[in-house]
């Protein structure tokens, strides 16, 4: 019982850190047009993800280095109720991009979790049944460096062929239908 506890009162203390952490400064979170900061995340162990990314060998990667003309980035928490309420729908949008000819190979769909540990992250993708790859961020570096956005956020950024990337899509909140917002996805990263 006092175990149960503790650990209700750790979900708590997360959803105020996540929810609570008063305002960001202006400009901070990348916008439309902007650069996103250059985030390192760990090669997927399993290699189904490993080949969704392109990716091979173990060590570090950069978002620049996934194959893929662009990439839809979700900041979420194991913790955040309206991530856990729309992992249904993110679910269906990378089920839509596998099925779409202008999408499928084109556009990769990753999640971050933004405070998480690797097993934090873990629970989420088997209790949400999450078929793409998921990074843990349990030191809130990255989530710092994107200007500590509320969950969930989605980033659009669209790879060049030097390995840069720029922002096309920055905003807060989910989305209420999976094809509309693949259909926005390909126009704004110029897909279609």
């Amino acid at each position: 019982m006092k175990k149960a506890f503790i650990c209700q009162l750790a979900a708590v203390f997360m959803f105020v850190l996540m929810f609570d952490s008063g305002p960001v400064a202006a400009g901070s979170t990348p916008k439309k047009g902007g650069a996103l900061p250059e985030i390192s995340l760990s090669v997927p162990k399993d290699p189904g993800h490993r080949d969704y990314l392109g990716l091979s060998g173990q060590g570090l990667f950069r978002i620049g280095q996934i194959k893929a003309e662009a990439v839809i980035i979700e900041i979420f928490s194991m913790y955040c109720p309206h991530c856990q309420g729309e992992a249904f729908r993110v679910n269906e949008l990378h089920e839509l991009i596998e099925k779409t000819s202008n999408a499928k190979g084109k556009l990769k769909l990753i999640g971050i979790g933004a405070g998480n540990s690797a097993f934090e992250v873990g629970i989420f993708k088997e209790t949400y049944k999450v078929p793409f790859p998921l990074f843990a961020d349990g030191d809130f570096s990255i989530h710092k460096s994107l200007g500590e956005v509320r969950t969930p956020y989605f980033f659009g950024v669209k790879i060049k062929d030097d390995g840069t990337y720029e922002v096309f899509y920055s905003k807060l909140g989910g989305f209420n239908n999976a094809d509309e917002f693949l259909q926005m996805m390909l126009k704004l990263a110029e897909l279609n």
